[in-house]
């Protein structure tokens, strides 16, 4: 008998209307901030990876598209990409991209660069978009930050779909950038409320 499903494990749509609201309009990509800031808030305020195991709407898309698709080769992944320098690497490279968006994001607020109506994939390749920027009351930086955060989200989610078809569904999640952060905060936690009951 099949447990009955809770409101979270539709979460997937969440994820799925994200992609599709950042193709029509791009200022819908902010939303994708709320994927950023309730992982680090439930490790932070709980000590625990609930919204991986739970909310995560991206990988319970993977696990839909790997498993009830069939898309996924369901193999392991090598485990050199298990490995914790792998995933403190790409956590490193992950952000040093990320900031760097938001440092255009800043020039173009200051005025000392133009909007740029382009996706970039996979850190490489700009794609326009012009078609999803429709103006904005707002500085032009508001539609920049939403043109390179739409991208680390696509790129993150490209990232892994091509996992689910080489490996098993979840795979992205192994080296997941904010995964490995809720993590570490999570060890930080443990650490200190051990040295706090020792006291």
């Amino acid at each position: 008998m099949k447990a009955k499903k809770k409101w979270y494990d539709y979460l997937w749509i969440f994820s799925l209307t994200y992609l599709i609201l950042g193709f029509v309009n791009i200022l819908f990509a902010w939303l994708g901030l709320i994927c950023f800031a309730l992982p680090l808030i439930i490790s932070i305020g709980c000590g625990n990876k609930a919204y991986c195991n739970k909310f995560c709407g991206r990988g319970q898309l993977f696990s839909m598209l790997g498993g009830h698709f069939g898309l996924s080769r369901k193999k392991d992944m090598p485990k050199w990409m298990k490995s914790k320098y792998f995933r403190y690497g790409f956590l490193i490279f992950f952000f040093a991209m990320f900031f760097l968006m938001l440092w255009n994001t800043y020039l173009v607020f200051a005025g000392e660069r133009p909007l740029g109506q382009k996706v970039k994939l996979l850190w490489t390749f700009k794609v326009t978009w012009h078609w999803a920027y429709h103006g904005t009351i707002f500085s032009d930086g508001v539609a920049q930050f939403a043109f390179g955060f739409y991208s680390v989200m696509l790129t993150s989610t490209i990232l892994g779909f091509v996992r689910i078809i080489l490996f098993k569904p979840r795979s992205w999640c192994v080296y997941c950038p904010m995964g490995t952060t809720t993590q570490l905060i999570c060890k930080a936690k443990n650490v200190t409320k051990s040295q706090n009951s020792e006291e």
